[in-house]
C-alpha cells in the first residue's frame, strides 16, 4: 500500500536492529486518515470471506482493525493485556512473548464476543515472529471460530512470523513488508495489497 510505504519512509526510525519506530502515525500518535484507508484495503481484500468479526490485540491494532470492522459492517474485538475488573465473565486467555517488550502478557477476550459460528478476519500492526497473531489465533479456536484470514500493516519479512502463520493454514495479507532494517534504512519487498 504506496501511502502506507511512503510514510513509512517519510516518518518512520529505525531505532535497532530489527526495531521500526511508527509512533508518529500509528503506534502511539495515530493518523486516522491512513488507518481509515488501510482499514478499507483490508475490506477490500477480505470483501468475499464473509468475516463476522473483526479481532486485534490491544493496542497499536485497535485503529486499523477498527477502520477495517467498519467497512466490513462488523464487530470489531480487542483482546486485552491485563484483565480488567468488568471482565468477570468466562474468559479466553492465551500467552504472547512481545519481541519489542521482551514481556510474556496474558491475552483474553471475554467468550461472549466469539463463538463457532464466527469467520474471523484479525487485524495487527505488526508481524514479526508472529506470536501475537499465534495467541489471536488460538483464542479464536477456543472460542471454535474460523480465521479467516490476517491483515499486517507492517511486516517484518526478515523474521519468521509469516512463515509460522502459513504453516497454522492461515492466509497472511501484509500492507508494507519490509526486507531489512539494516544500517538504519528501511528496505521493502514487495506487498501482498
Amino acid at each position: 500500500m504506496k501511502e502506507l510505504t511512503d510514510r513509512i519512509k517519510k516518518n518512520g526510525r529505525v531505532l535497532a536492529e530489527g526495531v521500526l519506530k511508527v509512533d508518529e502515525f500509528v503506534t502511539h500518535q495515530v493518523d486516522p486518515v491512513l488507518m481509515e484507508a488501510t482499514g478499507k484495503r483490508f475490506a477490500e481484500v477480505f470483501a468475499d470471506q464473509k468475516i463476522t468479526k473483526v479481532v486485534t490485540i490491544e493496542a497499536s491494532g485497535i485503529a486499523p482493525a477498527v477502520y477495517a470492522a467498519q467497512a466490513l459492517g462488523v464487530p470489531m474485538i480487542f483482546a486485552r493485556k491485563s484483565k480488567s475488573l468488568t471482565m468477570n465473565e468466562e474468559l479466553l486467555t492465551a500467552s504472547v512473548y512481545s519481541f519489542t517488550k521482551q514481556v510474556t502478557s496474558t491475552i483474553s477476550i471475554s467468550r461472549k464476543f466469539l463463538s463457532d459460528d464466527d469467520r474471523v478476519l484479525l487485524i495487527d500492526d505488526f508481524l514479526a515472529n508472529g506470536q501475537a497473531a499465534k495467541g489471536l489465533i488460538e483464542l479464536c479456536q477456543q472460542a471454535g471460530a474460523e480465521v479467516a484470514g490476517i491483515g499486517i500493516l507492517i511486516e517484518k519479512s526478515f523474521q519468521d512470523g509469516r512463515q509460522l502463520l502459513e504453516d497454522m493454514g492461515i492466509s497472511v495479507v501484509s500492507l508494507a513488508r519490509i526486507a531489512s532494517l539494516n544500517d538504519g534504512k528501511v528496505a521493502f519487498l514487495e506487498e501482498d495489497a
